[in-house]
């Protein structure tokens, strides 16, 4: 190649650079713009709106996989395979390549079915959770079910379809690394559950029994949310049947649900996703609509909502900051203190059958009986018409519980409901990290202990702003932790944290 060849070809490649990000800034917004109307179909929209929303998130998914798929995105991706880009340009294209690549094997007809099924598949879950019928939700699962099979033979026929899935919200690790870390959490968690259940320590678990009014719960949260830094101008608290969060460095919004037998719930509800949201808040502004202005995907996302939720939340230092404000709204808490706050938090329950209520140790319990249950049912090894009685079976199994309604077992997540296959691995794997990014972060923030217990997050945000958020998918995930904490992504950090935490608060 002459130089002035090699020139022409410099030129023309920040050209089609540009072009590129124009299109997936353009194709990102109407992703955006679905976001918003599923949110409000979760939190706002009338029981009656669900014919209409099917078709509107429908029809905006389908124009979305049209321009992800169209042939000059093809065009553009192909110009820019052999240039010279700069590390972040490289970056940009190597994540809408995969994002092209995907789209591009999945007709939009199939598309389309998807998002109208989880739209109608919604409500059904949400009656069916209701009214304790598992029979009523069946159908719905098993279109998903068949759906995400030939969603994912589409993209790669030879592959366990499970897998395909999963990397749908975990692109960078393995399903093998995936299912080491898992393993290594079982032979942690098992033994040490079961030393806590044959232990003497008595703590105090009834510190927060009694009736607790959902009202005053919901002024809680509020206050909760202030006190960690939530920006309430770019965000904004409602109830869901199942908390979630949804939105971007612009608009970013948090649900929690309460019981009034439980406002630790709320509290720990409300935390995570402040995580998840404060994630979102802190991408780059100027990045909205590109890669550099997206999360890097669902572990590092569950990262800093369990970080947030189990390692600030659940802390000593946090309690010595927030009891005064839960005695505030709950004046029949006045004679707890500081350690029975943080003991109630932090008991190890014998007979929780919720997830979103689970302590910190069985948590990922339930998620290995969801992990089985969906990678069996994708791979066509279990049946969904029996996804009661294995659900049921392994929560026995693992945790020594039966359900005794479908309410309190197969039906109590929504994730099924919106054909989310291959999610639930991301709470376990973001658990792991979070340890990770908290210990690296107590290693170089002064006296973190003493600022949280202050009620100063300042430091801690700053520094998860400059290590994660800013990044946005700029690095891939094991790049992403080995910056952020000069160690490769491992168990570690975890498996010594729990074992310190719960050996001292059971005298293991």
């Amino acid at each position: 190649m002459t130089a002035e060849a090699a020139a022409d070809e410099t030129a023309e490649a920040p050209d089609a650079y540009e072009a590129l990000l124009d299109r997936v800034r353009r194709w990102n917004t109407v992703g955006s713009a679905a976001g918003v109307l599923g949110w409000d179909q979760q939190v706002m929209m009338p029981e009656g709106g669900t014919p209409a929303r099917s078709k509107q998130l429908s029809t905006l998914s389908s124009i979305r996989h049209d321009m992800v798929t169209d042939d000059e995105t093809g065009a553009l991706l192909t110009e820019l395979a052999d240039a010279d880009l700069t590390d972040e340009q490289a970056a940009v294209v190597r994540e809408i390549r995969r994002d092209y690549e995907r789209a591009d094997a999945v007709p939009v007809e199939l598309v389309e079915e998807i998002s109208e099924t989880s739209s109608e598949a919604l409500q059904a879950w949400e009656a069916a959770k209701a009214d304790d019928d598992f029979e009523a939700f069946a159908p719905h699962l098993e279109k998903h079910v068949e759906l995400q099979r030939e969603y994912a033979e589409h993209i790669d026929p030879d592959r366990d379809p499970y897998e395909v899935l999963f990397e749908e919200f975990e692109p960078c690790l393995s399903m093998e690394r995936t299912e080491e870390i898992l393993a290594e959490l079982r032979e942690t968690l098992v033994p040490m559950i079961d030393a806590i259940r044959e232990s003497d320590a008595d703590l105090a678990v009834d510190t927060f029994e009694g009736t607790f009014p959902e009202d005053d719960q919901e002024a809680l949260a509020r206050d909760a949310l202030e006190l960690v830094g939530y920006d309430f101008d770019r965000g904004r608290l409602d109830v869901s049947s199942h908390p979630f969060t949804a939105g971007n460095q612009f608009d970013c919004r948090v649900t929690t649900r309460f019981d009034e037998s439980d406002p630790l719930g709320a509290v720990g509800s409300t935390i995570h996703e402040f995580g998840h949201a404060q994630y979102n808040l802190g991408l780059p502004q100027e990045q909205f609509g590109t890669p550099l202005g997206e999360s890097r995907d669902l572990s590092v996302h569950e990262s800093q909502s369990r970080l947030w939720e189990n390692h600030v939340g659940r802390s000593r230092a946090f309690w010595e900051r927030f009891l005064p404000v839960f005695q505030e709204h709950f004046p029949q808490t006045d004679d707890a203190t500081v350690e029975d706050a943080y003991q109630a938090f932090n008991q190890v329950h014998e007979d929780n059958l919720i997830r979103v209520e689970a302590d910190e140790l069985t948590y990922h319990l339930h998620i290995v009986v969801r992990f089985e249950i969906e990678r069996d049912l994708v791979r066509g090894d279990l049946a969904v018409e029996d996804v009661p009685e294995v659900w049921n079976d392994k929560y026995e199994q693992y945790l020594g519980i039966r359900p005794e309604t479908d309410s309190e077992g197969c039906l109590q997540d929504i994730h099924w409901s919106h054909g989310n296959f291959g999610y639930f691995p991301t709470y376990s794997l973001g658990s792991v990290m979070a340890a990770q990014l908290f210990d690296a972060a107590e290693s170089e923030i002064d006296d973190l202990d003493a600022k949280i217990a202050a009620g100063d997050f300042d430091d801690l945000q700053a520094w998860l702003n400059e290590n994660v958020h800013e990044h946005g998918a700029r690095y891939e995930t094991n790049e992403l932790v080995e910056r952020a904490t000069g160690e490769p992504f491992s168990a570690d950090a975890f498996t010594d944290y729990v074992e310190s935490k719960y050996g001292e608060l059971y005298d293991l």
